[in-house]
C-alpha cells in the first residue's frame, strides 16, 4: 500500500491556509495537511516531518522571512518535498528567482482548479 501523501501549507494568511485545505481535504481525501503560518512555524515542522512532506505550498509575503528566502532551507530539509511558491506578488523578478531555486510558481488569487492541478500531479 502507498504511503499517505503530506502537504504543509505555509501562509500567514488563516483564510487562504483553510480555503486551500478543504479543497485538498476534498479531492484528496488520503493526504495529510500540515500547516505552518509563518517561516519559523514551517521550519520546525519540516524537521520533524522532512522525509514525509511530499509538498509544500509556500506564501511569499509574511511577516519577518518571506517564502524565497526560507525555500532553500525547506528544500534542505525536505529533501523530497516538491515546493509551489503562491504569490500575488507576480513579477518577473519574483519569478526568476522562483525558477532559480526549483521552485513552481502559482500566481494568486489561488483557485480550485489551480490547486487541484499542483496536487493532482502528485497523488500517484
Amino acid at each position: 500500500m502507498d504511503k499517505t501523501k503530506t502537504i504543509m501549507l505555509v501562509d500567514d494568511s488563516k483564510v487562504s491556509r483553510l480555503m486551500l485545505k478543504a479543497i485538498v481535504e476534498n479531492q484528496f481525501p488520503s493526504w495529510k495537511v500540515l500547516e505552518a503560518e509563518n517561516a519559523a512555524e514551517a521550519l520546525k515542522i519540516s524537521l520533524y516531518e522532512n522525509e514525509n512532506i511530499d509538498l509544500i505550498t509556500l506564501d511569499m509575503n509574511m511577516p519577518g522571512t518571506d517564502g524565497i528566502t526560507i525555500a532553500p532551507q525547506l528544500k534542505n530539509n525536505c529533501t523530497n518535498a516538491v515546493i509551489a511558491l503562491l504569490t500575488g506578488n507576480v513579477t518577473d523578478d519574483v519569478i526568476e528567482k522562483a525558477e532559480k531555486q526549483g521552485l513552481l510558481f502559482i500566481a494568486k488569487p489561488i483557485t480550485e482548479d489551480k490547486i487541484i492541478e499542483l496536487v493532482g500531479s502528485y497523488a500517484f
